[in-house]
């Protein structure tokens, strides 16, 4: 086992620093960052308590997302602080520090952080030494320049971004059912999503459910009267269940009454109108962009070898190739396939998850001098939701669609999210909402808490650029 150097004493005789334990970095809280201390805590236990090692995470979040669950959080079906795993209470061997990594010097074993009081004290970044490193940063939306898209785009990717979506479609039906104006309720009715993934698709199948369900308590609103496009660029959507249930799902949507365009881009969306690549318009005001994910912008801040696509390159052992120390795993890693010669693990969750098990146990195997193992997992297959007892799923070869692959999607679902108490919550929630009827409300405050006091306090509120000059009467030309 290595052991931290002893810093020297100075030369006025000071006392020397204590040795400290093998210091493993990790950078990341998300799946392969949580799953990997989680299992680092279980192997390491008796050199934890012994402090030969010493395991630190620096996350920006003090959570982890469990994304499958997004869509069903978004469409009110759980509560999107169950969606949510506390890394303190599961990480309680470990040093949880929330804040961001903004750089990597591997050679000299040396990360540099910032953290929530970084600003209030007025030191910047911190360096933070280490002797292993995984760097499971994780990935963020990938966008392109369509213009508008800044201005006007929704995200898919966080719990904050489901919550705010769902806030945004129920007032969107508010707008509409209090409007006079055709346009504007036409635009408030219209809602386009881009990319036809796992993320697009079951965000779309589940808010087309819920908002279809909430339309009945709207007395000028009927669910007919929504309009629900899905953009895609390729040729098909869902590729992971395969070409068939691809097929069946873009049947099931369109007699969905969804709007499925297949070879088909978002060209702009300035000035709220929607514009493709086929020539069509849509006036709206809800434009979500679920196109893809790239590599976090921090592995471009590290001195590690990185491939044509800004991954790391790693082994099939999940260490950094060409640099000890260094290990990998999850969106940011470029994993070999060994099950698949020739080919790259595919960036999702199942992945993930198995990645970090065996990158804990070859980062234990290598603090104790032991052989490594490769990473080998055959992909089992895939499953996904479009909504309310309705799903596709593609498993061990076997092809599942309707209530069944439904069904297969929650049990997996619920297998896969970590902890007893984040499956018994969601289970309770899913048996309550079987039972009583959908929330419709929407919290859009939240988002700005402290508005009201602030009105009350006697702040300014920002001067609307339509209202006409201070000083004229209202309607004044």
């Amino acid at each position: 086992m290595r052991h931290g150097r002893v810093r020297a004493a100075n030369k006025r005789g000071t006392t020397p620093e204590p040795p400290r334990g093998a210091r493993i970095l990790v950078v990341g809280g998300g799946y392969v960052g949580m799953y990997t201390a989680l299992r680092l805590q279980k192997k390491l236990k008796h050199e934890l308590r012994s402090g030969a090692v010493e395991i630190v995470v620096i996350t920006p979040d003090p959570y982890m997302t469990y994304q499958p669950f997004l869509p069903e959080a978004a469409a009110g079906s759980i509560s999107p602080r169950h969606v949510v795993v506390p890394l303190r209470r599961v990480l309680d061997q470990c040093h949880v520090i929330v804040g961001e990594v903004v750089a990597v010097d591997h050679t000299k074993r040396s990360a540099t952080y910032t953290t929530l009081a970084s600003d209030e004290e007025g030191t910047g970044p911190a360096a933070l030494p280490y002797d292993e490193l995984v760097l499971a940063p994780g990935s963020i939306s990938r966008t392109l320049p369509v213009p508008g898209l800044a201005d006007h785009g929704i995200g898919f990717k966080t719990v904050e971004e489901a919550v705010g979506l769902r806030n945004h479609v129920i007032e969107q039906l508010d707008i509409a059912s209090s409007t006079r104006d055709p346009a504007i309720r036409d635009a408030a009715l219209t809602f386009v999503f881009v990319g036809g993934g796992y993320a697009g698709v079951e965000a779309l199948g589940e808010l087309e459910d819920m908002a279809r369900y909430a339309a009945k308590y709207y007395h000028n609103v009927k669910p007919e009267d929504l309009k629900w496009i899905l953009v895609e660029a390729s040729d098909r959507i869902l590729p992971e269940v395969g070409p068939e249930m691809g097929r069946y799902t873009i049947r099931e949507l369109r007699g969905r009454n969804i709007d499925v365009r297949l070879e088909t881009r978002l060209e702009s969306c300035e000035n709220r109108v929607a514009v493709l690549s086929d020539g069509s318009r849509f006036p709206t005001r809800t434009v979500v962009w679920t196109a893809g994910v790239k590599p976090s912008p921090l592995l471009a801040a590290t001195d590690l070898p990185l491939n044509e696509r800004g991954r790391l390159k790693c082994t099939a052992q999940l260490a950094v190739d060409g640099a000890p120390h260094a290990w990998g795993a999850g969106d940011a890693a470029a994993v070999p396939d060994v099950t698949a010669p020739g080919k790259e693990c595919a960036p999702n969750a199942q992945h993930a998850v198995r990645q970090a098990r065996t990158l804990a146990e070859n980062i234990a195997a290598s603090l104790r001098g032991q052989p490594l193992t490769d990473y080998e997992h055959a992909y089992v297959g895939s499953v996904a939701s479009l909504g309310l007892h309705k799903g596709v799923a593609h498993v061990y070869g076997r092809k599942v669609k309707g209530y069944p692959a439904w069904f297969m999607h929650r049990v997996y679902h619920l297998s896969r999210v970590p902890t007893v108490n984040r499956k018994a919550r969601v289970l309770t929630e899913w048996t309550l909402s079987g039972l009583f009827k959908r929330e419709i409300v929407s919290l859009g405050s939240l988002e700005q808490p402290r508005a009201e006091f602030e009105l009350a306090a006697g702040a300014v509120p920002p001067e609307d650029p339509s209202a006409p000059p201070s000083g004229s009467p209202k309607g004044s030309p």
